[in-house]
């Protein structure tokens, strides 16, 4: 299975010590030492696990060109009306609407471009550590804000998506940047341990999942054009 490049530090970190007490304990037929190598192995079996960047339905066959499709493996949040009861309000300037997608650690997470078209916006911002699946977490974490908007159809369709990191995360990793072009579920980063992503789509687009749902990055469509055809 394919890794993604930002996981071998935290695989091949605890690989030298696990390698280092194997080895010392089979010169010294020491058994503790061999058992004292697995704490370390484990980590870097989860470590693996968790930088995996399985390939997807969105990478053998197009979307459709109307569907959104979920940036990210987890559970729905928000679906519908953005959040509120935070201020000042996370979402975007405009009438939207919200879909958010809480990743747990054991969660795929290498991050998918919900939707085609240009970066015409990006943005990050540093800020604290709350826990991502609690509301006050979408304007004080680190965060990173991207704009897409595709105007090859007879009108301009914009979506706003964000990577918001959790407690445990410290980096946003985000591949992109204003006037580079994406396909709809084209890898785009990766989001260091527990996170959430929000979607921001126009209110004329139809969303079809709801909170509690799991989801998958790069398959699930999220929301769809109402207008297509």
């Amino acid at each position: 299975m394919r890794i993604d490049p930002a996981g071998w530090p935290f695989i091949t970190g605890p690989l030298a010590p696990a390698a280092v007490l194997a080895a010392a304990g089979r010169a010294s037929g020491r058994r503790s030492l061999r058992l004292a190598a697995w704490p370390f192995a484990l980590l870097a079996a989860y470590m693996a696990l968790f930088f995996r960047d399985p390939d997807r339905r969105c990478d053998v066959e197009p979307p459709a060109p109307d569907d959104v499709l979920s940036p990210a493996d987890g559970v729905v949040m928000v679906a519908g009306e953005p959040q509120e009861g935070v201020a000042p309000e996370p979402a975007p300037e405009g009438g939207w609407q919200q879909v958010s997608v809480f990743l747990s650690v054991v969660d795929v997470h290498v991050n998918r471009s919900p939707y085609h078209g240009e970066v015409v916006e990006s943005s990050y911002r540093r800020g604290s550590f709350l826990a991502a699946y609690r509301k006050e977490s979408a304007h004080r974490n680190e965060r990173s804000e991207l704009c897409l908007r595709d105007t090859d159809g007879p009108a301009p369709r914009t979506v706003v998506f964000r990577q918001i990191v959790g407690v445990l995360a410290r980096r946003i990793v985000t591949r992109t940047g204003v006037g580079r072009r994406l396909a709809t579920g084209e890898r785009m980063g990766l989001m260091k341990f527990g996170s959430r992503m929000d979607v921001f789509v126009p209110r004329d687009c139809a969303v079809l999942v709801r909170v509690g749902q799991r989801v998958r990055g790069g398959e699930t469509v999220i929301a769809r054009w109402s207008d297509a055809g």
